[in-house]
């Protein structure tokens, strides 16, 4: 008998329900340890976590010989956007409401494309512009409509957007000469370094102890669980299905806030959300008719 195959928007829905366990892991775990470890060293540990899985799944599959250094430099401005958003996004998570978080880090993909004209040379289209402009009024409403919500938090997460936009866009210029494990390397590496001299600037680095130590590794494996399950996803269905499944992360880590942290779900941030949702879909339901 014939074995009948696996629906891909079932598989892909599979994929994203351990994205979106991973990032909600991941926020959670950081908001638990930011008592004891700052953001630097939060970034420090996730990265050794990193190092040691990705050299680990080189050598075991044999990609270790993928590692390149021809686009050094574009590694080092993409890794340090990377550091600098992910680090502006654990502080936001230990400050705001977990759902505002979530809410403005989904304005990365309208970021991309007020930015791709000057970072990829790519065209601003009438459809992208109206994704963009939908974005920021989204964010605007996150922010609260009379902007008396605007504080740090707010604006270390709507930053970390930007910079993780920046990173979106390397990244796809990347991978026209480099493989996925050559990038994982240089990213773990040079994140490596670069908190270990942020960590350290002070003369004073605090080392995990026997509670916070398994919430590092937590966060560690989470970070490459999360994009290697988004990938897996988008390698088995279209971005139309698989950005509305990601979209269920925002009222999955407004419940674990509620029932974590007794954070009271506002109504505002999902209106901001849903808007900032709808610009991004409408330019990928335009991508996709266009290719």
């Amino acid at each position: 008998m014939r074995k009948r195959k696996m629906n891909p928007v079932f598989k892909a829905a599979l994929w994203m329900s351990g994205s979106i366990a991973s990032f909600s892991s991941m926020a959670v775990a950081g908001r638990e340890i930011s008592a004891s470890l700052d953001t630097f060293e939060i970034m420090l540990y996730r990265s050794v976590v990193g190092v040691i899985i990705v050299i680990l799944l080189a050598v075991l599959t044999g990609t270790w010989r993928d590692i390149r250094a021809d686009q050094i430099g574009t590694h080092v401005v993409r890794n340090l956007a990377h550091f600098t958003g992910q680090n502006l996004w654990f502080y936001a998570v230990t400050v705001i409401p977990l759902a505002q978080v979530f809410a403005l880090e989904f304005t990365s993909p309208i970021w991309v494309i007020v930015l791709s004209p000057l970072v990829l040379g790519e065209r601003l289209t009438a459809v992208r512009g109206l994704a963009a402009v939908m974005g920021f009024i989204g964010i605007l409403i996150v922010a609260q409509p009379d902007m008396s919500g605007l504080n740090a938090g707010i604006v270390t997460a709507a930053s970390s957007a930007i910079f993780f936009a920046v990173t979106m866009m390397l990244t796809k210029r990347l991978t026209r000469t480099e493989g996925i494990t050559s990038i994982l390397f240089w990213l773990t590496a040079m994140q490596l370094v670069m908190g270990l001299v942020m960590a350290g600037y002070d003369g004073d680095i605090a080392w995990p102890d026997a509670i916070t130590l398994p919430l590092v590794i937590m966060i560690g494996l989470a970070g490459l669980l999360a994009h290697f399950c988004l990938t897996n996803a988008l390698s088995i269905a279209p971005a139309t299905v698989v950005v509305p499944i990601d979209f269920i992360r925002l009222p999955t880590i407004a419940v674990v806030g509620m029932l974590a942290y007794g954070e009271v779900v506002d109504l505002w941030v999902f209106i901001g959300a849903v808007i900032i949702f709808a610009g991004n879909y409408i330019n990928i339901l335009a991508e996709t008719r266009n290719t």
